[in-house]
């Protein structure tokens, strides 16, 4: 299921709680099982989606929390 603008406009984006206060990081939201990402600095610009499940898988690698998983070709 892909988000559309609109399914997005109306929620509360949330800053890291780690950002500085100089615009400079980015802002997140859930919404129906995927999770949008924006640009704070530019917050009417492009957005990226990702499923739930891979942002978390994502985060967890980054942090060294678990093995990354191998994709399937």
């Amino acid at each position: 299921m892909s988000l559309t603008d609109s399914a997005v406009s109306g929620c509360r984006w949330r800053k890291a709680r780690r950002s500085a206060n100089d615009g400079a990081c980015v802002e997140a939201v859930f919404v129906n099982g995927q999770l949008a990402v924006r640009d704070s600095k530019n917050p009417s610009g492009s957005q990226l989606r990702f499923p739930v499940r891979s942002w978390s898988d994502f985060t967890s690698a980054v942090k060294g929390d678990g093995p990354v998983r191998e994709s399937v070709k």
